[in-house]
């Protein structure tokens, strides 16, 4: 009967192209991979790859089983969690980690509750990008994160939406852009964009690339600055923005095609690890519904 390390095999070789690929992911030799393919396929009464090509090609029995494995190994690493958090007690240290163009103040009434509550346990809090925070969580470097919504979350977090957050395009008053309408998203192009990309140089899902010409910055409050030195436009939360606004210094970009804007999802992140650990459901139970 198939075995874990058969589908892990599978899925690594369809992933990663080719069979070396695929040990080389997994920290295999590549015969130990081939034979657990072909042990499926055996237990399968089927080929699951073509392999006349250079590459291996998934047949069509193949594409039927991918998304059985996909569901059956996420089971697997759900149950495995769950086992290991069978006998832990609650933490005397938890880390969160927060997207910083996620307000802080906001949070704050939610960790006086959380003291309360567990008063003996000490917090620790980070600022990082949204892809770096879900990076630190697979290495369960801090224990739950706070992020702008991603379309991609891996397997072995659990998550929840916790409210939204306004977005707009803003540019230095200085810029010349703030002198002039944009009739279209091409005259974004002829200027440069400030974008924010995670230290392991990855873009979120939400922030386009639209001009040729990028400068990067790994949280809000760099391309806040990156603006006012009229070094581009960007996409900003509307209250890391609000005080150069009212100052005068930055402006929402004028735009002919009106709202730009757009109310982007804040997701709590846990590693299902901890998730079912009492304080972990009471700090989820404070943070909904916070924005």
């Amino acid at each position: 009967m198939f075995s874990i390390d058969q589908l892990h095999a599978f899925i690594a070789t369809v992933e990663a192209g080719s069979f070396s690929a695929a040990a080389r992911r997994l920290s295999k030799v590549q015969s130990v991979v081939s034979q657990h393919i072909i042990n499926l396929e055996i237990d399968c009464n089927t080929a699951l790859f073509d392999r006349s090509g250079r590459y291996p090609k998934l047949t069509a029995a193949g594409e039927k089983l991918l998304p059985h494995a996909h569901a059956l190994l996420s089971q697997h690493q759900r149950l495995q969690n769950t086992a290991l958090s069978l006998t832990d007690n609650t933490p005397t240290e938890i880390t969160i980690a927060l997207d910083e163009g996620v307000p802080f103040k906001n949070i704050a009434n939610t960790i006086n509750e959380l003291q309360i509550k567990y008063p003996n346990i000490t917090l620790e809090f980070l600022n990082a990008s949204s892809l770096d925070i879900i990076d630190m969580l697979k290495n369960e470097k801090i224990l739950t994160g706070v992020i702008f919504s991603e379309l991609v979350i891996p397997s072995y977090l659990d998550f929840e939406c916790i409210g939204t957050i306004k977005f707009d395009l803003y540019v230095a008053k200085s810029h010349p852009l703030a002198d002039q309408v944009c009739e279209n998203m091409d005259i974004l192009r002829l200027h440069r964009q400030l974008l924010i990309r995670s230290r392991n140089t990855q873009t979120s899902s939400f922030q386009l690339k639209v001009s040729p010409d990028i400068w990067y910055a790994d949280n809000y409050f760099l391309l806040l600055e990156l603006a006012l030195q009229g070094h581009g436009w960007c996409l900003l939360p509307d209250h890391v923005a609000v005080e150069a606004v009212e100052n005068g210094r930055l402006v929402k970009l004028p735009l002919e095609f009106e709202e730009m804007g757009w109310q982007a999802n804040v997701d709590v992140l846990q590693h299902q690890r901890h998730s079912n650990l009492a304080v972990f459901k009471v700090l989820r139970h404070l943070l909904r519904n916070l924005l």
